[in-house]
């Protein structure tokens, strides 16, 4: 039975979202079939654990209970437009259907009610006419900075006149009506008003949210927003031009050529980087990107966003696409706002007429406008970048070369020496390829040149790219002249034929006397790609002296037991996983597998 309860709740959440008209719809009714268990008409809301903010939630914000990265407490509401009767369950009773001015009262917009009243517009909202009113809420009036306040009420016939009507549309827009990227002109001047619907059910009207919508009057509508409103007229560019604390900013902009994208039309969001910004950058980076076209248009890209993205849209982080062609993770922790994880932004939704400013106190660099240094500072090569400018290899690292920098993660020099010997020289220059190569462009039995000389072959296998015995861990980091591939260990180029190997290593010396025996010698002299399971001395010591005797005696069963250990194919270990499979050169399979440490 509680299956079935199950199956029809899941049924009537997908039946009632797919029937939503909007966005916001759909969050609205997924919150009222979570409330519906405390009577007719009740929505739950998420409200942010010592803050007053709410929102109706969607289905991963119920079970995750948390928006911002903080945690959030259910509260059960009267849906929009009901209210609570005495004695009875839920919110049965509709809200008495009253003028704008009355609703104002109703929807807990006091102080809006009574600036109304103040500037003498109570006649005009309590008359006859269609009008959708975006009130304040009394949070809202309470943030205003005194002085803006002060000078909106010094002069009520004017300026808060004014400021209300610029709240105010001449016609009754529901919620359904205010479409994403539309702009209606209000009451003050015929000034737009620029509302946002996202995805996510938040609505907004100049990035103001609305908290409480769709209140129905005689005479209209009102949605409650969370912060007074102010006429939009300039562009994003002009607002960059006037203001000091992005001086810099706005001479890069200039440099990039960006600056007729910023006042044409569009929909854009900056992450604005002020002076400070710039300041912390090291000054020789700072004067190569500035001093090159390309890189500086790429950073100027990273920081601007395809689509417009008020601060109260982001609940969660998101990854949001830029103009660069890469993508920023936009989030939220609390009250602050979030790039990349780092809380950086100083100062939030400077609106203009073509996109939205946010402020930032760090410069986002993208890999696209960095050397191979830069790209490996504060990575998880740093040890392999030390090594390569200790041995004089920063000139191939900093420059214009187009190369491919092999970088080893910081665990592949574990137990290894780190000084800079002729051999490690020798060895780090075959890190370095003379052609700048993507990942993407390998293939099986490529080989790569070196600045060492040396001729590298590529190996694609199911699960992993690998060169040589390095394999590819993350993804290519695409610098502005060369690109970087992170890989698993230093490189071990190769020293000859397989015979070479053993012979050059003590620990296999009763394994080449094996395969003398055996006459294996030619085999594993000649071109081929082998992978040899290779048994050191101490494993042919584990076996008893009769057997091992025995065996060393007879060359053709040692023949057939050394084949077991020869796949017939190059098979490296960053390629095994559990249940690989390989063909040995005698025998039916070899099954190979990982094993944690």
């Amino acid at each position: 039975m509680k299956r079935l309860t199950l199956f029809a709740l899941a049924i009537t959440l997908i039946a009632t979202v797919f029937a939503a008209k909007t966005p916001y719809q759909a969050v609205l009714q997924h919150s009222r079939i979570r409330g519906r268990t405390h009577g007719p008409n009740v929505c739950a809301m998420q409200k942010i654990q010592g803050t007053d903010k709410k929102y109706f939630t969607n289905c991963k914000q119920w079970y995750h209970r948390k928006i911002c990265g903080k945690p959030t407490v259910v509260t059960y509401e009267c849906c929009p437009g009901y209210e609570k009767v005495i004695g009875e369950k839920g919110c049965p009773a509709a809200l008495p259907l009253v003028n704008i001015y009355k609703t104002l009262g109703v929807v807990g917009a006091t102080t809006t009610k009574m600036y109304s009243e103040r500037a003498k517009l109570q006649e005009e909202i309590e008359g006859p006419g269609s009008f959708t009113f975006f009130a304040p809420s009394n949070e809202a009036w309470a943030a205003l900075p005194t002085e803006i306040l002060d000078a909106l009420v010094s002069n009520v016939n004017i300026e808060l006149l004014n400021a209300l009507h610029y709240h105010m549309i001449n016609r009754r827009l529901t919620s359904d009506d205010l479409k994403h990227g539309t702009s209606f002109s209000s009451m003050y001047q015929d000034f737009d008003v620029h509302i946002h619907h996202y995805s996510n059910g938040i609505v907004t009207v100049n990035c103001a949210r609305l908290v409480k919508t769709d209140q129905h009057a005689t005479n209209g509508i009102v949605h409650v927003v969370d912060r007074v409103i102010t006429a939009i007229t300039n562009n994003i560019n002009s607002l960059i031009d006037t203001d000091d604390d992005l001086d810099t900013l706005r001479t890069a902009v200039a440099a990039a050529g960006l600056t007729t994208l910023l006042e044409n039309e569009g929909t854009y969001t900056i992450f604005a980087p002020t002076n400070e910004a710039f300041e912390k950058i090291p000054p020789d980076t700072l004067t190569r990107i500035l001093g090159d076209p390309v890189a500086l248009k790429d950073l100027l890209n990273y920081h601007i966003l395809k689509n417009l993205h008020c601060s109260e849209s982001i609940v969660a982080g998101t990854p949001l696409e830029t103009l660069q062609g890469t993508v920023l993770e936009v989030g939220c922790d609390g009250g602050d706002m979030t790039i990349n994880g780092k809380a950086i932004v100083t100062q939030r939704d400077k609106l203009g007429t073509n996109g939205v400013i946010h402020y930032v106190s760090e410069l986002l660099i993208p890999d696209s406008a960095k050397t191979l240094l830069e790209l490996a500072e504060g990575s998880v090569v740093t040890t392999a970048s030390k090594l390569f400018k200790d041995a004089g290899l920063s000139d191939h690292l900093s420059g214009s070369e187009a190369v491919t920098l092999l970088a080893p993660l910081n665990d592949a020099f574990k137990d290894k020496s780190l000084a800079v010997t002729p051999d490690m020289k020798k060895l780090l220059r075959n890190h370095i390829l003379k052609e700048k190569f993507s990942s993407k462009s390998l293939y099986h039995g490529q080989e790569l040149e070196t600045m060492g000389g040396l001729k590298l072959r590529v190996f694609v296998f199911r699960n992993n790219l690998c060169i040589e015995n390095a394999c590819i861990a993350a993804h290519d980091k695409n610098g502005r002249f060369a690109n970087m591939f992170i890989v698993d260990k230093l490189l071990a180029p190769p020293m000859g034929t397989v015979m070479d190997v053993l012979k050059a290593d003590n620990r296999f010396s009763t394994l080449v006397g094996a395969i003398q025996k055996a006459g294996l010698t030619e085999l594993l002299n000649k071109k081929g790609t082998y992978t040899f399971f290779a048994p050191t001395n101490a494993a042919f010591s584990a076996i008893p002296p009769a057997d091992l005797n025995r065996l060393m005696r007879d060359p053709r069963e040692l023949a057939n037991v050394l084949k077991y250990h020869i796949g017939e194919e190059f098979l490296v270990s960053g390629a095994v996983t559990s249940h690989t499979r390989m063909k040995p050169l005698l025998g039916d399979k070899l099954e190979l597998g990982t094993v944690s440490t």
